[in-house]
């Protein structure tokens, strides 16, 4: 099939049958050029179904992304639009093919439907390999793509398929367990809605029960239409498989990639907004793995939008014409960190850095003083406790007017002293920013309009340290055995903070909330997204997380974690939170 027009001529071959080792049948879409030549290719594989369009998944996001940023429907028919993969038609012209795979189980791709697994990147190191030896392709590949489209390149990097020359994860966390699933210990409930809303409608046979693509007018899900039974046995049971694997285990150590196997080059885009799910990933991918060629992107925004902005697809293809054409474009010159400063109502401003954590950085302790509730420089004194519900909003500790600018930009960590009721406690960490009149000031983050600056969890059975991997700014815990209170029992615990960069005007304050609960944003007025399409945030209440709440019962029994939790305060005992203060100029 030939498409001229808008915006170049292009090639397309749909449904392409790719056979895996154990003989399952996976297929893909290939965009080109159209014509004879070979071109270094752009590869995606996962679950959202290569043939279904953004606007019938994704309605509200894909409207809301063009009514701020028209450009994004610019030179492009926008007919090849789907989630969080690039779209062909701003490529192809620019001398790629663009390769889609429906990964195994789902869309038009056979076999049984298992989640990011380790069959799944087994298949993805294939479909490189693969799509390496066609004619179309002169031997180099580059991946890229949003979400989970960018998660599984950690993995098969780490596997270092010979044909994969760079990469690109954009907003894609790198360790399923503490980044997504377990947050600080404490299980998240959003796998079951993502699960139910974006991979259960596409796994491969539901056919005619699901959506009819307006690419190629074929069943996006099919060809064939199976039963329920059918289905069930062609698929894991992916919540309940987290749920059975509460501790760090083999289970989670077979997710989790080798990162000083990764040494491809690699842009790592990680969103400030995006708490509880990306944007750790992002950064500790960068940080731990071994390329010599990598860089690491920060910005604000929506989860799905600049990905797809002039800005973002410019960063991109200024990369991959790097290290996959060759191009003398000045991209190996640029410093490894990019930098969007981010300030009060929505406002970014780049600037490059050299090293992450800032190389300028001082960390400086604000102690939590439990008298006044207040938060400052100046370690208390005398001995103080304070006690709050464990499954109640907590306290707030809070700075006097700040009497000129600050800046924190870098990870966080907190130093607490805490002691329980019971055998364990929750400890939610919230990093804020309140104006001259204690508004808040809050961010569209990457799945929730009204973010905070910053979060922070740890369930306190969880406490123990990787001696190894944690530093005073960013603990590390292992997750792999109960370490359970003594009620009564002063415990010191160390929480980690995911990174965050805000910029305080002078005369505002910042707080620390340490509740036993999810932030709840004040402003809240059980705002939603609509429910239409396929989403798995549709009809969530917007209070300040988007969809990464963790109220799972099972995971979180009241005669547990209800009862009285105290921070202590005295002359040994001086709880604080390590800030990243950067001097401005």
């Amino acid at each position: 099939m030939t498409i001229v027009g808008n915006p170049a001529p292009m090639a397309i071959d749909w449904d392409v049958p790719v056979e895996m080792d154990d003989g399952v049948v996976l297929r893909a879409d290939i965009y080109r050029p159209n014509d004879q030549e070979s071109y270094p290719a752009i590869l995606s594989y996962g679950p959202y179904a290569k043939w279904l369009h953004i606007q019938d998944s994704s309605p509200y996001q894909w409207n809301s992304l063009v009514d701020e940023y028209p450009e994004v429907a610019q030179n492009t028919s926008g007919r090849y639009i789907a989630w969080e993969v690039i779209d062909p038609e701003k490529w192809v012209g620019d001398g790629y093919v663009v390769v889609r795979f429906d990964s195994r189980g789902a869309g038009r791709s056979q076999g049984l439907l298992s989640v990011q697994s380790p069959r799944e990147y087994q298949d993805l190191y294939d479909c490189i390999e693969w799509a390496a030896d066609q004619p179309w392709c002169n031997g180099k590949i580059g991946l890229n793509g949003i979400s989970y489209y960018a998660t599984n390149q950690w993995m098969v990097a780490s596997m270092q398929p010979p044909h994969l020359e760079a990469i690109c994860i954009w907003e894609g966390n790198s360790d399923p367990y503490r980044d997504r699933t377990y947050h600080g210990g404490i299980h998240s409930g959003f796998a079951d809605r993502w699960y139910g809303g974006r991979i259960l409608p596409r796994q491969h046979g539901v056919g005619a029960r699901g959506f009819r693509s307006r690419m190629t007018a074929g069943w996006v899900a099919g060809p064939e239409t199976l039963t329920d039974e059918q289905l069930e046995a062609f698929r894991s049971d992916h919540p309940r498989e987290i749920l059975e694997h509460p501790w760090f285990d083999e289970f989670w150590a077979s997710r989790l990639p080798d990162f000083s196997k990764i040494e491809v080059p690699l842009l790592s885009a990680a969103n400030w907004g995006g708490a509880g799910n990306h944007l750790r990933g992002n950064v500790e991918g960068f940080i731990r793995s071994s390329s010599e060629q990598k860089w690491l992107e920060f910005h604000g925004g929506s989860h799905w939008t600049h990905f797809y902005t002039d800005y973002g697809v410019a960063l991109q293809k200024e990369f991959f014409n790097h290290f996959l054409k060759g191009q003398d474009n000045g991209w190996d010159k640029r410093p490894p960190i990019i930098l969007n400063e981010r300030h009060p109502e929505e406002k970014y401003v780049e600037r490059a850095e050299e090293a992450w954590p800032l190389s300028n950085t001082q960390w400086t302790q604000f102690y939590l003083h439990n008298t006044d509730l207040s938060l400052s420089t100046t370690a208390p004194s005398g001995e103080r406790a304070r006690t709050y519900e464990g499954l109640g909003d907590g306290l707030t500790y809070i700075t006097p007017p700040l009497e000129q600018e600050q800046e924190i930009t870098g990870p966080i960590s907190a130093k607490l002293f805490i002691s329980s009721a019971t055998e364990d406690a929750d400890l939610f960490l919230v990093l804020r920013v309140f104006r001259p009149d204690f508004r808040e000031v809050t961010f569209h983050g990457a799945n929730e309009p009204h973010s905070p600056v910053g979060h922070g969890w740890l369930r306190v059975s969880h406490r123990k340290l990787d001696e190894e991997l944690s530093t005073p700014y960013r603990p590390y815990h292992t997750h792999d055995e109960p370490q359970p209170m003594a009620p009564g029992e002063i415990y010191e615990v160390d929480v980690e903070i995911w990174p965050t960069s805000i910029v305080i005007p002078k005369d505002y304050r910042l707080g620390l909330s340490i509740r036993g609960r999810d932030y709840i944003w004040p402003g809240a007025k059980g705002t939603t997204l609509p429910a239409s399409g396929i989403q798995a945030t549709a009809g969530v209440e917007f209070t300040g997380v988007g969809p990464f709440r963790h109220n799972i019962g099972k995971d979180r029994p009241p005669e547990i974690f209800a009862d009285e939790v105290t921070i202590h305060q005295s002359a040994t005992e001086r709880p604080y939170v390590l800030l990243p203060i950067i001097p401005r100029e």
